[in-house]
């Protein structure tokens, strides 16, 4: 569960900022209690052009926020939960958002809901909220409470999370679930330690239709492990951390996984490592685990997120602790583990105005811009979100990114009204312009796998990765 911290400043250091490649960092906001506090999750950008995300409390009603800003940082609340036990809708919505396929966003609540013990939630861009479960409906809470991670929406347009704890294990120590955008839920897996237990990361799904994940504990060394969940519930564990001696491999993943380009799979530990202030890895889709990096404190430490893949191949970050002011960093690491350090948080102590201890994911805008939150810090010490810039040119992201001939594909983008022409790896498709940030169009017969380019009257804008045409 996450937790409130306060990150001591070395005096010393305090004007200090790794700057070994040329990089741009702008605090956009800082949370108050009316604006909600503090945003544990990372924001995701939307079709409309915005980011979204939660507070896990206060706003208006006290349970925490679903918010959305635009890239320059004006905010606006679009929900306000409500504390109090007989309010069915939730609160502490701790974890992401997804937008899925209809244009509104799904989410968890930790707390709160019928039985007191979290929620899967839909709500519209105009803050029309839907509780589409309560969980622990079923005796013992075999269905699972307490879903701290997010939701991804599979190719079947269902939904997949995870609980941390609940299900029918013995002990009972997570679940993984499958939700309908009818609110049906299914759960298919309950961890009983021996293969894990508190999956506290995002799941995502691969091109061959499993869900890829990680648990915090359990497992044959009970540090943590990386599992594959097919879509019927069949689990299988890859890998159990601290199987290396002084668990030089790392322990106590947090955070979820992202498949890169190369098809491996990224992560982070929170602990273990050389230095056992936690790792970077690399794993395949059978589970054989490189170490690429671990964190030395002075470079970041207890990395607690996930990784994102950026525009240039390059992986981006944070750790919430460590660094050279112990409140955290923002970093880039490449593929065979070389580290920069991109940002050192809370260089204007005592104030921290630029934010301190950022324990979410960060987000490329298709502007090329990386977004996120920290968990405290700001002009009221309620959190921040903030923008580093590293020199990358804008994009285009489809969603999803693969699909039959004739599948229906959005093109999110920036600048994109007037645009002349879309191709799928060179087969012209037709498309229409809905807005300045999004492009519908259809997968065109003859295309093939390859990267999607849209021509605007300013550029040709590439996608971030190969859009896997399906046969």
């Amino acid at each position: 569960m996450k937790t409130l911290r306060i990150g001591c400043v070395f005096g010393g250091f305090l004007s200090l900022v790794l700057s070994v490649s040329a990089q741009t960092f702008t605090s956009l906001f800082s949370f108050d209690a009316a604006a909600g506090a503090p945003p544990f999750a990372g924001l995701i950008q939307a079709t409309d052009g915005n980011l979204y995300g939660t507070t896990g409390g206060n706003g208006a009603n006290g349970g925490g926020t679903v918010f959305k800003i635009t890239p320059s940082g004006t905010l606006t609340t679009v929900f306000s939960f409500t504390t109090c036990g007989s309010c069915t809708d939730g609160y502490s919505p701790i974890a992401g958002l997804v937008q899925a396929t209809n244009g509104n966003f799904y989410g968890t609540t930790l707390s709160g809901g019928v039985f007191l013990e979290g929620t899967v939630f839909e709500v519209t861009p105009g803050g029309a909220l839907t509780t589409l479960y309560s969980f622990c409906a079923q005796n013992n809470c075999t269905d699972g409470q307490a879903p701290e991670g997010g939701l991804v929406q599979g190719a079947d347009g269902n939904f997949y999370g995870t609980t941390v704890i609940g299900g029918s294990g013995t002990p009972p120590v997570g679940t993984v679930f499958k939700i309908t955008p009818g609110g049906g839920l299914t759960i298919l897996h309950s961890f009983d330690r021996t293969d894990g237990e508190q999956p506290y990361g995002t799941l995502i799904q691969a091109s061959n239709g499993s869900f890829y994940g990680t648990t915090l504990a359990g497992g044959a060394n009970g540090s943590g492990t990386v599992f594959k969940i097919t879509s019927s519930g069949v689990l299988t564990t890859l890998y159990s951390f601290c199987a290396q001696s002084n668990c030089a491999d790392g322990s106590n993943p947090e955070g979820g996984l992202v498949l890169a380009t190369d098809g491996n799979f990224y992560g982070e530990t929170n602990g273990g490592g050389t230095d056992l202030f936690g790792t970077i890895f690399k794993i395949t889709p059978t589970g054989a685990l490189t170490t690429l990096h671990s964190f030395d404190a002075l470079d970041g430490e207890v990395p607690e997120a996930a990784l994102v893949q950026g525009s240039d191949g390059n992986f981006y970050g944070t750790t919430s602790q460590g660094g050279m002011n112990n409140a955290g960093t923002a970093f880039k690491i490449t593929k065979t583990g070389t580290l920069t350090t991109l940002y050192n948080f809370c260089t204007q102590y005592p104030s921290c105005t630029d934010g301190q201890n950022p324990i979410a994911s960060l987000v490329q805008d298709t502007n090329g811009v990386f977004y996120g939150t920290t968990e405290l810090g700001g002009t009221d010490a309620f959190g921040t979100v903030f923008s580093v810039s590293v020199g990358l040119g804008p994009f285009v992201e489809t969603r999803p990114t693969s699909g039959k001939v004739g599948k229906a594909i959005k093109i999110l983008g920036t600048n994109l009204t007037g645009s002349t022409s879309v191709t799928f790896n060179g087969t012209a498709a037709t498309f229409t312009v809905v807005s300045n940030s999004e492009i519908t169009t259809t997968v065109p017969t003859g295309a093939t796998t390859g990267k999607v380019k849209v021509t605007t009257p300013h550029r040709t804008l590439t996608s971030n990765v190969s859009f896997r045409v399906i046969p």
